[in-house]
């Protein structure tokens, strides 16, 4: 007993199986396009690059620190109440991101809108609460949450950038298509800022990830 509490003592805080919490996401484990959740935000924030970028970042904390909360408080809470209590952590945490955003970028927190209010019952966010810190120690929790945040903005920034790309002709607000192409005919597409295209660049994004993942394909 002694020597397997050592043994779990002196496991790396980054061993392969923490790492895989930090990489599945990314991938074969994505809530995006692999478990089909948070769609609705992508749908709605990913018109250009900054407000997709800011939002991936809010959900990313969020997640990351209300999984490590409810991890640490996950022994204390009683399972009738479980999920009062996650409601209330996320919705403090959310109150505070919201909070530093129209203090320090106002002009994206009004692009945002509610959707930064929405993550409270962003369902990624309470699947991460439920499926793994209610049951997992504190660091293992942080790093899942991370790992989920950031497998959910890699593909709101890539919406993002092919709908502000084609649509607007700008990335981050800059116009990156010169002006002689302009000349010679070319003309933004239109239809990429209208929120059914962020839906077909997912469609896009999850057959592309499925083709070149034969773990992902149905048999």
């Amino acid at each position: 007993m002694s020597d397997t509490k050592t043994k779990a003592e002196k496991e790396p805080m980054f061993s392969p199986k923490i790492l895989k919490l930090l990489k599945s996401p990314l991938n074969i484990e994505n809530p995006i396009t692999v478990q089909v959740l948070g769609i609705c935000s992508a749908l709605a924030v990913t018109v250009q690059m900054k407000p997709a970028i800011v939002m991936a970042l809010s959900v990313t904390i969020v997640t990351a620190f209300s999984n490590l909360i409810i991890s640490a408080l996950r022994n204390t809470i009683p399972a009738r109440i479980r999920i009062i209590v996650q409601l209330v952590v996320v919705a403090a945490l959310v109150i505070i991101v919201d909070q530093v955003l129209k203090a320090y970028m106002y002009d994206v927190s009004k692009k945002l809108s509610v959707f930064v209010g929405l993550i409270i019952t962003n369902c990624i966010l309470m699947g991460r609460l439920e499926a793994f810190a209610m049951g997992n120690k504190p660091w293992p929790s942080f790093v899942d949450g991370i790992g989920n945040g950031l497998g959910y903005g890699l593909i709101l920034v890539t919406v993002g950038f092919f709908r502000e790309l084609l649509g607007s002709g700008k990335i981050l607000g800059f116009a990156v298509v010169p002006k002689a192409f302009y000349e010679f005919g070319y003309a933004n597409n239109g239809l990429m800022i209208l929120p059914p295209m962020a839906l077909i660049t997912i469609g896009v994004i999850i057959w592309v990830q499925r083709t070149k993942s034969p773990e992902l394909q149905e048999k």
